[in-house]
């Protein structure tokens, strides 16, 4: 494949790696989430917010500000024509003005400069743990300057569906993507798809639209373990990611989808990020899988990545860059930057870089380390006219993910350390989850699209025969 020495070095430190865990939440810039550190932090070595960062709207101007709450009741536009406004040709001048139109669009009050909004370290305990005594990606774009599901397609197949919105529509979203898994089942590399409504790869590729049962399976079945059991009654046959880890059974891919809505079959609050959801789920999420991961006997060989599909409107100040693909024309440049934190024993504490990464590189380092010659390019028969793809063959995953940096330059450590504490953390949750017991709640008033989305897909696949006590 033509690597140079530094990636020969970086080849060698995936290989200290048995497990890699994807964990990817939904839509929240880099800025939004982690620009604090620079800010407030004390870590001028990571490229975030600076006092001086505005947008300016109709004669005013915007401060960037801590926000006030860890669940805002706004969803800013996240389409491909609102990204468009929002980069500004790479000014990064236009996400106010684009907030205060998508109010005014459906006739709702608010204050267009909450998407110059940030949070910290109080908020988001786990991400601070995680900057301190792991990694921090600086340059981690998603991978379309668009909506969700496109963004998730490049994660699962290295390209989306011909646009760079969600579709197709009014159809629920079920798309023919071959994706990287496909390579794993070809060169019989373990994996299994963790979720809490149906896995995304159901929706992304149709060959593993039903069945595969056993290699999908929930995150938990009882209520992560600081929350109180939930009494409904569930497949006692399906694993979970908690039990796998616990178990030391965790296979050679774990990939985590988070609760997107309400209506799961396993009563689970929303904890994907996804405005107006509460940040304080989410971190319960993922302060789940890493103390499981962590406490796991398979903590010495394993990566975690937590990553966002995309920016949700929120203010970031980097352009995103110029993108190599098989179709420049419409995904020749990269997305807005989101947040992105790698999680390893051969880590060194408050690793920060600069290196250029999008969703694809999820593919790359793992087709790197457990099936590299999947990719390399097709033999010229494949490429023939008239050449017909076998039910659930894989294919070359094209230019986006060849060009793919993968994350082997971050595991530097020669052996392997223990995990740091997390009582503080895990004690904190155990008191948030109490206070949110006495103060009760339920699903929200109004679905937003994805939601809509993730239930139309359901629907479907209930139709089409899909039991409904599976993931």
């Amino acid at each position: 494949m033509g690597v140079d020495r530094r990636d020969d070095h970086d080849v060698a430190n995936l290989r200290k790696i048995d497990h890699v865990v994807v964990v990817m939440l939904e839509n929240r810039s880099f800025d939004h989430m982690l620009g604090y550190l620079s800010l407030v932090g004390g870590r001028p070595d990571v490229d975030g917010l600076r006092p001086d960062l505005v947008n300016e709207y109709d004669g005013v101007t915007y401060p960037i500000r801590h926000l006030d709450t860890t669940a805002v009741d706004v969803d800013p536009n996240h389409s491909s024509s609102a990204i468009d406004q929002q980069i500004a040709d790479g000014a990064m001048t236009g996400f106010v003005a684009n907030m205060a139109e998508t109010l005014t669009a459906s006739d709702t009050f608010g204050d267009p400069g909450v998407v110059m909004g940030y949070y910290d370290g109080s908020d988001l305990p786990v991400y601070d743990h995680f900057a301190r005594e792991f990694a921090v990606c600086t340059r981690w774009f998603s991978s379309v300057p668009g909506a969700t599901l496109p963004n998730r397609l490049y994660a699962l197949a290295g390209g989306a569906a011909g646009s760079r919105d969600d579709v197709p529509r009014p159809r629920p979203p079920l798309y023919n993507r071959a994706s990287f898994v496909r390579h794993l089942d070809a060169h019989q590399v373990s994996w299994r798809w963790y979720s809490f409504d149906p896995g995304t790869l159901r929706l992304a590729d149709a060959h593993y639209l039903l069945g595969h049962h056993d290699q999908f399976a929930y995150v938990s079945k009882t209520g992560l373990p600081w929350r109180a059991k939930i009494d409904i009654t569930v497949n006692d046959s399906i694993g979970s990611f908690l039990d796998d880890a616990a178990n030391g059974t965790l296979p050679s891919v774990s990939w985590i989808d988070p609760a997107f809505t309400n209506f799961n079959p396993l009563g689970f609050p929303v904890n994907d990020d996804h405005p107006p959801a509460d940040v304080s789920d989410g971190q319960d999420l993922v302060l789940a899988v890493y103390d499981a991961l962590a406490s796991s006997p398979q903590w010495d060989r394993s990566l975690l990545v937590v990553v966002y599909d995309e920016h949700g409107g929120f203010y970031d100040h980097v352009p995103p860059p110029r993108a190599q693909d098989d179709d420049p024309a419409m995904f020749g440049r990269y997305g807005v930057r989101v947040p992105a934190m790698v999680v390893s024993p051969f880590i060194e504490p408050g690793t920060v870089t600069d290196t250029t990464f999008d969703h694809t590189s999820l593919i790359k380092t793992i087709l790197m380390r457990f099936c590299p010659e999947a990719l390399e390019p097709p033999p010229p028969a494949a490429t023939r006219p008239g050449w017909r793809l076998a039910p659930g063959q894989p294919v070359y995953l094209g230019k986006r993910v060849a060009d793919a940096r993968h994350l082997g330059e971050l595991m530097i450590r020669s052996s392997p350390r223990t995990a740091p504490s997390r009582d503080v953390m895990l004690n904190a949750a155990v008191k948030r989850a109490a206070l949110v017991a006495l103060q009760g709640g339920g699903p929200p008033d109004r679905l937003n699209e994805l939601q809509q989305a993730i239930l139309d897909a359901s629907r479907e696949l209930i139709r089409l025969g899909h039991p409904t006590d599976r993931p």
